[in-house]
């Protein structure tokens, strides 16, 4: 049964593919067509702000069940196998890029250098978080939060509010994970529509 915050972001997620997919379509109609390359900057800009939208009303509904996040109802059970974090792996587009250059793809030297860069970026981003997800696994393992767990099955009263307050702990945690990797994630996607050039970004509730 779905709880609230799952059938929200199920509505938001039906749109928001509803309108990608028409963007994906105007930049087909545009590969096989002269659009200027203003306009097709345009489109791609539209893309990105597209991305970014989906990944504000991500982060705000985390805030209230970011385990909604690992198994969303949303999606179909290939598309979660393929998961990184509730998402797509960066480094992945990389691996896309490889196989167009092989096919058709024309870099000049300085597109190659940035492309070389951001890739070096994106895998140690990847590997930091990684390592932060190795740490939460051990903390989840813990002795201490095997008995809280135990704790909790069999008393109540504050025991309870303790098992609580650690469990809320972890998934702060977590939180917190999954938002660095969606960050990884748009900066990566930024890039390789900005000439390699990245851009940082924040959560909606931070300023510069």
């Amino acid at each position: 049964m779905r709880n609230r915050v799952e059938e929200k972001f199920l509505e938001f997620y039906e749109n928001w593919v509803i309108q990608l997919e028409q963007y994906l379509h105007q930049l087909l109609i545009a590969h096989n067509t002269t659009m200027s390359e203003i306009e097709l900057r345009a489109l791609i800009s539209k893309l990105t702000t597209h991305h970014k939208a989906y990944y504000t009303a991500k982060w705000a509904a985390i805030g209230e069940d970011v385990l909604a996040f690992f198994g969303p109802v949303w999606l179909t059970p290939l598309e979660k196998a393929c998961f990184w974090l509730t998402g797509w792996k960066p480094s992945t587009v990389f691996r896309m890029v490889d196989r167009l250059r092989k096919s058709r793809l024309v870099l000049v030297e300085a597109q190659v250098r940035k492309l070389e860069e951001l890739r070096a970026k994106t895998k140690f981003e990847e590997q930091k978080i990684e390592r932060e997800v190795e740490r939460y696994q051990v903390a989840m393992g813990d002795r201490k939060m095997v008995e809280l767990a135990r704790l909790g099955c069999h008393v109540g009263g504050e025991s309870v509010v303790v098992v609580e307050a650690a469990v809320k702990g972890l998934a702060t945690g977590l939180e917190k994970m999954v938002k660095a990797a969606d960050c990884v994630r748009l900066k990566t996607l930024k890039a390789m529509n900005n000439n390699g050039e990245e851009e940082r970004f924040l959560e909606p509730t931070q300023k510069e």
